[in-house]
């Protein structure tokens, strides 16, 4: 008797360790850039909390100082590693850089889904956005409202990431293909200071300027300071990228003309959910798309 009670208290134990071994661990979320400050990787990080607090697991969320630090975010990595992480939800500043340390932690059973960039390892689910499409949705926008032949401008991201080059290369397309005369394509890194100082010197060498391409709502915000300090508000047809609150603001008040919505809530939340899938044995489509919405006057409110 005394052996059959052990027993059923052996299984009893091992049945309750499996019920609560992905609870018991970590799952890391890292972003390329931190949430303060920038209400897309808040967004993020707030889906990413949310459904960790919902699904009964714990997430740690790091991120480099700034999006072109690609070295501090392999360094929070693999220190996360040593730590024990046991999954990995990741937007990689540089997937070509990143790519050893998501194989080095997929070698070591450690899952890894991408979200908002695409990585450079083979096999790992991306979710997030269709970039290239999302950008032809805000090309087709200024095609619609700029006569042909006009001067435009492209503010590019950091186009050694899969996000700024899909964004740049749809964009380009789109202005292209219906005789807009692309005068400038500069990168301004997705940051707002540098989005104002790279507008003003586009601005400098193109005073015929009729309408910008932002790859981020950041850049474009910045471009607005820009062209309202030259005294050219409403001369240009300014269009930017992940529909945040204060580039809704900047629609509602007349001076952005649009942005392009994506969904950052929904990368975090279900890049964590994805991971404890994982965790449990299961298995994820390559691609987990989270749409894109043009977002104009008429909708802008949505976003705020």
């Amino acid at each position: 008797m005394k052996r059959i009670i052990g027993l059923i208290a052996v299984i009893a134990t091992g049945l309750l360790m499996t019920a609560t071994s992905v609870s018991a661990q970590k799952i890391l979320v890292s972003m390329k850039g931190p949430g303060a400050g920038n209400p897309f990787w808040a967004a993020v990080q707030r889906g990413a909390e949310e459904k960790a607090a919902e699904l009964g697991v714990e997430v740690v969320v790091l991120a480099p100082p700034t999006e072109s630090d690609v070295p501090a975010q392999i360094a929070q990595i693999e220190d996360q590693l040593v730590k024990g992480a046991a999954g990995i939800v990741l937007a990689p500043t540089d997937p070509n850089a990143l790519a050893p340390v998501v194989d080095e932690a997929i070698a070591d059973g450690v899952p890894v889904v991408f979200v908002d960039t695409k990585g450079a390892n083979e096999g790992v689910t991306y979710i997030g956005t269709d970039n290239e499409t999302g950008a032809s949705l805000a090309a087709t926008h200024i095609c619609e409202n700029v006569a042909a032949g006009s001067d435009v401008a492209i503010l590019q991201g950091i186009i050694t990431q899969s996000t700024g080059k899909a964004r740049a290369d749809g964009s380009n397309a789109g202005l292209t293909a219906c005789g807009l005369n692309i005068v400038a394509e500069q990168t301004a890194e997705w940051d707002r200071a540098k989005g104002l100082a790279v507008m003003e010197n586009i601005l400098t060498g193109n005073p015929n300027l009729k309408a910008v391409f932002a790859s981020n709502d950041n850049m474009a915000l910045g471009a607005m300071e820009a062209i309202k300090n030259a005294g050219m508000l409403g001369d240009i047809f300014v269009v930017g990228f992940d529909a945040n609150p204060d580039a809704a603001e900047s629609v509602l008040a007349g001076e952005m003309a649009a942005t392009v919505a994506q969904n950052p809530y929904n990368m975090g939340a279900i890049g964590v959910e994805s991971v404890v899938s994982l965790i449990n044995g299961g298995s994820l489509d390559p691609v987990i798309d989270t749409g894109t919405v043009l977002v104009t006057a008429e909708n802008a409110a949505d976003y705020q």
